[in-house]
């Protein structure tokens, strides 16, 4: 995968600060991997729609799932174009202006269309994939989902054909003018830290949890 490029498309093709863009399939698996949650941006009913939810990435495929009866997929299910979105903050760029004060990030975003998942294999491993993506190790413990689970979940699939990165790392970039000025600069880095874990029974704590990092 880390040799593949994506064709830029209208859609796609990074017009501000194009420097800070990527197509590489690598770096965008990589952001997807990592991001815990999506946005998901659909026409409905005439109007534009955004919503927040659980992805994970299996090979060429972003997934989702939920209920049949959920506004979002319902509307990608009859064959709404998505926007998908996920954004890492790294940091805080703050320079000596407002004015150049950023953030250091990771996004991407993906165009498509969906097609559901009716393979009940494929659907099963891609059920395992999304509690993985939220707790890597966690897919061996919980309880399988049942048939009729199974029926009351729906699982769409859009492909990684039409997507893009952009990322900002590094210091601020001020003004030549502004570097002489009595003012702290510099980036505050900021990360995604697990807290103590609150137990609902008495079993022992998984390293998983333990453990656990993005």
């Amino acid at each position: 995968m880390s040799n593949i490029v994506l064709e830029q498309t209208d859609r796609t093709r990074i017009h501000r600060l194009p420097e800070r863009g990527s197509y590489d399939r690598a770096a965008i698996d990589a952001i997807l991997d990592e991001a815990l949650i999506c946005h998901v941006g659909f026409i409905a009913d005439g109007r534009p729609v955004v919503i927040p939810t659980i992805h994970a990435r299996v090979g060429d495929h972003l997934y989702f799932h939920g209920s049949p009866a959920a506004g979002m997929l319902r509307n990608l299910r009859q064959g709404a174009e998505a926007c998908v979105t996920v954004t890492i903050v790294d940091g805080l760029v703050l320079a000596r202006s407002a004015f150049h004060s950023s953030m250091n990030y990771r996004s991407v975003v993906v165009f498509g269309s969906a097609e559901e998942v009716t393979d009940p294999a494929e659907k099963t491993r891609v059920l395992d994939a999304l509690v993985e993506h939220v707790c890597r190790g966690r897919a061996k413990d919980a309880r399988t989902p049942t048939e009729k689970e199974l029926k009351q979940t729906l699982v769409l699939r859009i492909p990684i054909r039409e997507a893009s990165a952009k990322i900002r790392t590094g210091p601020p970039k001020d003004d030549e003018e502004d570097y002489a000025l009595p003012i702290w600069a510099g980036v505050l880095p900021l990360t995604l830290t697990p807290g103590s874990a609150v137990p609902d029974n008495s079993q022992p704590l998984p390293p998983y949890v333990r453990d656990y990092r993005r």
